[in-house]
């Protein structure tokens, strides 16, 4: 299906004037309805298109050079030929519509069993990592493919890992584990490498929960590039894989208590803040979180980690920001292509370590200490002076400090991380305490310890308050 935009129309505020920017009409998308109500503006469009769903989008000005979603009381897409946009300025905007396949969010494509380990293979490879956990539960690992949405809203695949204890004779809580950063496509979670991550699904898995694991979009058997640090295509991912999960649990007899948690490390942890604001703005029908712990993460992209980056602030691992800008690349199109954000000999070096195959170590060194060298002369110059350079609108738009918990939340991160910026956690607390929220609580779990050395201790506090609300 063509994803192209059929439509992009400026809306004047305080008037009922449609001004046309760019027109490329298709027969079967055109705009039929602006109207001012009370609180904003009302759109609608038809289609002659069959198996549709819409994805809205704007531009405050022209110049801002990128689209982005606007805020929403439903999630896009939307299968309706109508929505409404709740704004009260009278400031211009700029949409557009557009029509992309329609997914049937969360179905099952395919459940593989994997593996059983045994009480005493875990007891072994727990000592073996230094592990604290005592295993209870023979586990089964199961890999899932199921239906969820790209970026845009339109139907892909993707891929997670799925840990159930054997013969726990009860019914199980639903724990879903957020991975942190990869950079290699069958080192994702459901390949089952019991070196990687999978293993924190394990421990729960082995002490009586059902544990999802998702791979996220781009990795594991999900096509693309991964949309590293995109907020809303990490929740979409988590939130359908959750939905496949509660599927295959009811239909293969291991039953589901209504209680939910919600952990995740590194980007693991900005991805477990964008899930929980996603189920909890969208989903209440049918997710009830009943804890959430997001780990260091950068939870203020537009801010700490764009100050850091541009002060050249040291980062023990500088690959980070080129996953970034090659996925916001991908998503946004800042660019015509990747290569033309970069300063030679860059622009030829390292768009293609962005293959899926190459280690993040790899990356690192292919890199330049400082790694706002990578960047193109005059990109740079702008992005310094220009407070609404599109890169910024995109860094700002997956922020993820700006709404308000509901659910308990705990954050953890060590004061000496120096591959996340321990203020992330610190403005996120802030700010979710300044929107009124009292039960949003910040742990040092290890103080001084760094980015790698307080992963361990943050996940088994969580644990530990997981199984204490049990």
């Amino acid at each position: 299906m063509n994803q192209g935009i059929s439509l992009i129309f400026r809306l004047l505020a305080l008037t009922a004037t449609v001004v046309p920017v760019l027109a490329q009409t298709s027969a079967s998308l055109t705009i039929t309805n602006l109207q001012k109500t009370d609180g904003g503006w009302l759109l609608g469009w038809q289609s002659a298109a069959t198996g549709v769903a819409y994805t809205v989008q704007f531009q405050d000005t022209l110049q801002d050079g990128i689209w982005r979603s606007p805020a929403s009381s439903v999630p896009f897409p939307v299968a309706s030929n109508q929505w409404f946009d709740a704004v009260g300025t009278n400031a211009a905007r700029l949409y557009q519509v557009v029509g992309v396949a329609a997914a049937q969010r969360g179905k099952v494509l395919a459940l593989n069993y994997s593996n059983t380990l045994s009480t005493a293979t875990l007891d072994f490879l727990f000592g073996f990592a230094g592990i604290p956990i005592t295993p209870q539960y023979n586990v089964r690992l199961y890999k899932v493919d199921y239906e969820t949405i790209t970026p845009l809203g339109a139907r892909t695949v993707a891929s997670g890992a799925l840990l159930l204890p054997e013969d726990a004779g009860r019914s199980l809580p639903l724990v879903s584990y957020q991975h942190g950063t990869l950079t290699q496509t069958n080192s994702a979670p459901s390949s089952m490498d019991l070196t990687g991550e999978v293993t924190v699904g394990i421990g729960f898995a082995t002490t009586g929960y059902a544990a999802a694991v998702p791979d996220y979009l781009g990795l594991g058997d999900s096509p693309g590039l991964h949309p590293y640090l995109h907020a809303r295509s990490e929740a979409t991912a988590c939130v359908d894989m959750l939905r496949a999960v509660k599927t295959i649990c009811a239909t293969n007899g291991f039953p589901l208590t209504n209680q939910l948690f919600l952990c995740g490390y590194s980007q693991g942890g900005h991805s477990t803040m964008a899930l929980q604001r996603e189920l909890e703005a969208y989903h209440t029908n049918e997710f009830t979180i009943t804890a959430s712990a997001p780990m260091a993460g950068p939870y203020d992209l537009s801010g700490v980690t764009t100050d850091d980056f541009l002060n050249g602030v040291p980062n023990p691992n500088p690959y980070y920001f080129l996953c970034l800008l090659g996925a916001y690349q991908d998503v946004y199109h800042l660019a015509p292509d990747l290569a033309g954000l970069l300063a030679p000999p860059y622009s030829a070096t390292l768009p293609p370590l962005l293959n899926g195959n190459t280690d993040g170590s790899q990356i690192n060194a292919a890199m330049p200490t400082n790694a706002v060298e990578i960047l193109q002369t005059n990109f740079l110059a702008a992005l310094r002076s220009n407070p609404r350079h599109p890169l910024r609108l995109a860094l700002q738009e997956n922020d993820l400090y700006r709404w308000r918990p509901v659910a308990p939340m705990r954050l953890y991160q060590c004061s000496g991380d120096m591959d996340v910026d321990p203020a992330n956690s610190q403005i996120a607390l802030d700010s979710f305490q300044a929107l009124g929220d009292t039960q949003v609580q910040f742990f040092d779990p290890l103080p001084g310890a760094d980015h790698d050395t307080c992963a361990q201790p943050s996940l088994l506090l969580a644990k530990a308050w997981f199984d204490s609300l049990r």
